[in-house]
């Protein structure tokens, strides 16, 4: 089932002789469960995309509809419920809250949409996740691998329908990365979620069901790895 499709989606930036053409009638369509990497250059447009799918800006031209929304029709106090509620985003950068513990921060989304935190469902990411023992830490006191899986607590703990991760393994070592990947791997499985990861490591690329490559702004390929 299609969870995701863009329509002739452009983005540029300035005008005249400065404008930047950064997204050019990009059309893809993804479906639930698919764990999709999106790769290219620097400047190909990979952050852009991903900044359009996650509403966090807005297109020059084009439609997105997601889970049966087109997004851009949304208001800003919409468009900020629907990220809290359907999107979970997963960074290079952890943007933990360094003054709340590792379940403080996993269950903030939760708290800031005023829902009541599912204990069970809690339990069993913490677990997943390999955080059983660090749940009560802060982020100071968490390597740098813990704190990606805090970071990934938080993305699925609204159940999204969507997780964008934007270069997720790009501050950790091999060994790191790895366990990463198989636990958004795990996650996209478990939970029947939808995963998009940006990256530019092509071994993290090839362990995803479909590889959309971007070229000046451009879907230059759309492979599909395994079925």
């Amino acid at each position: 089932m299609e969870i995701l499709k863009t329509i002739d989606l452009c983005k540029s930036y300035g005008s005249g002789d400065t404008k930047v053409e950064a997204l050019k009638e990009v059309n893809i369509s993804i479906n639930q469960g698919e764990f999709v990497a999106v790769v290219g250059a620097s400047g190909s447009g990979k952050s852009t995309l991903l900044h359009l799918l996650g509403g966090v800006d807005k297109p020059s031209n084009g439609k997105a509809i997601i889970d049966g929304e087109d997004i851009y029709t949304l208001n800003e106090k919409q468009l900020a419920v629907f990220r809290r509620r359907k999107v979970g985003f997963v960074f290079q950068f952890y943007n933990l809250i360094p003054v709340l513990t590792a379940e403080e921060n996993i269950t903030l989304p939760l708290l800031l949409d005023n829902k009541k935190v599912d204990k069970e469902y809690l339990e069993d990411l913490i677990n997943i996740l390999g955080l059983k023992d660090r749940r009560h830490h802060l982020p100071s006191e968490l390597s740098g691998g813990q704190q990606q899986r805090v970071s990934i607590g938080r993305a699925l703990a609204y159940k999204p329908s969507i997780i964008l991760a934007d270069e997720p393994t790009g501050n950790l070592d091999s060994k790191n990365s790895k366990e990463i990947i198989e636990l958004l791997r795990l996650s996209v499985k478990k939970y029947h979620q939808t995963l998009i990861v940006i990256t530019h490591d092509l071994n993290i690329a090839t362990q995803a069901d479909r590889i959309i490559s971007l070229e000046d702004g451009r879907v230059s390929k759309d492979e599909v790895m395994r079925a």
